[in-house]
């Protein structure tokens, strides 16, 4: 893939089968998706690994889940298209979902706020043991990366490899040394494997708005590649739910801490049901209230197409959508989509397989062959060192954020 071009994608769950892919796995509809996703002027695809599935016990990986990773890298490859491959997922769309063998009486290691844990396919009133330090689940990393990198270091389709989205939601190391450890040992395991393709570890906003001992120098000093995940909708100091330059302003905050142009790995927003207007929904998750700004379609894609160029605009290395499609109504009531009714309503395309207006804002820009600018037109200036920045990361990004948008005009 050329280096230079600014790179598109997006994050896959099947429309049909959300969570449960690897389970209810149909390579016909991800065919049909990927056949779109190239036509629509696409690059990448981010998939996940769902850790239970994948590992049904510690010492052993699913034939299952390699033959049919298989049939996808194959179709990526027909369609012309990269995978962005992340391991240990883990948290996803609200619950985390945990292997069955990592499961104990008791609550889980710190963060301590898990909305909900869903193992063997139920949701389960357990924690589990602490991934970065349990001897038993670091031979279990170790293991799939040693399986699935040693098996298909070689394909065409693979891109990148991926240690986790997002993976403070589902636990903490227990220091900033041992999360950056953690980070260097899955990296070096890899590489020592496949030297040839970069790892990333896929870090959300999180990581810049508190001390969750996954900083994101650390990490990405670790790893060839610094990406972010951020929406203004789940941000207060964001200037309001669209705002299109949060996000790009995300990319150019991790690159002023890494010296590593960003890839915006995650990005985008729920829409309300077509021909609606953007409105908020109210209702109880998790057992508390929750409020959701719901887009319109239309406004949604106004915001993508300011987006974009923005992203350009901070050097960004490109933009992966979150995500590729709304869950089917046979899927919301189950995980994700019963509590977190939101996420039923994220994707590029509805669940009959049409495309949102967003979806053309997209062919429009990729049909504009965009470039990773070497001299990026706007940046953070980064007034604090990392250290100090990490004494107090929210105040700091909204400072940054404040001065950003006021030396560049925005």
């Amino acid at each position: 893939m050329d280096a230079e071009r600014f790179v598109l994608g997006v994050n896959y769950w099947p429309r049909s089968a959300a969570m449960g892919w690897w389970s209810r796995f149909d390579a016909a509809e991800v065919d049909d998706d990927f056949a779109l996703l190239a036509d629509l002027g696409m690059q990448v695809v981010r998939v996940f690994l769902l850790w239970d599935d994948w590992q049904p016990t510690p010492d052993v990986v699913s034939p299952a889940c390699l033959q049919r990773f298989g049939r996808v890298a194959d179709l990526a490859e027909r369609h012309g298209l990269g995978l962005d491959v992340t391991f240990f997922t883990g948290h996803m769309s609200g619950p985390n979902w945990a292997p069955r063998w990592l499961l104990h009486d008791g609550a889980p290691e710190p963060p301590p706020a898990v909305r909900q844990v869903v193992s063997g396919g139920r949701v389960v009133a357990q924690g589990y043991r602490n991934p970065f330090h349990d001897p038993v689940a670091l031979a279990a990393e170790r293991l799939l990366l040693d399986t699935v990198v040693g098996s298909f270091r070689k394909h065409p389709a693979i891109w990148m490899w991926n240690l986790g989205n997002e993976p403070d939601l589902f636990a903490w190391p227990r220091t900033p040394a041992a999360g950056r450890a953690w980070v260097a040992d899955m990296t070096d395991r890899i590489k020592d494997l496949d030297p040839r393709h970069p790892v990333t570890c896929g870090l959300h906003v999180a990581s810049l708005l508190e001390d969750n001992a996954l900083r994101v120098h650390d990490v990405f000093e670790e790893t060839d590649v610094a990406v972010m995940h951020a929406y203004p909708m789940y941000l207060p100091w964001a200037r309001h739910d669209l705002d299109p330059d949060l996000v790009p302003f995300t990319c150019a905050l991790v690159s002023a801490m890494t010296g590593k142009a960003t890839l915006m790995e995650e990005w985008g927003g729920c829409t309300a049901p077509p021909g609606e207007p953007s409105q908020v929904w109210e209702w109880t998750s998790y057992g508390a209230p929750r409020r959701q700004f719901m887009a319109s379609e239309e406004d949604l894609a106004r915001y993508v197409e300011a987006v974009l160029p923005k992203l350009v605009d901070v050097g960004a290395t490109g933009a992966l959508l979150w995500c590729f499609a709304d869950y089917h109504p046979s899927l919301w009531d189950r995980p994700p989509c019963d509590e977190a009714r939101h996420e039923r309503h994220f994707g590029l395309v509805r669940p009959d397989g049409s495309l949102k207006p967003h979806a053309e804002a997209i062919r429009r820009f990729a049909r504009t062959s965009p470039r990773v600018l070497r001299e990026p037109r706007h940046t953070v200036a980064l007034d604090v060192g990392r250290d100090e920045y990490y004494a107090a990361p929210a105040e700091h990004a909204r400072r940054l954020y404040a001065r950003y948008l006021e030396q560049h005009g925005l």
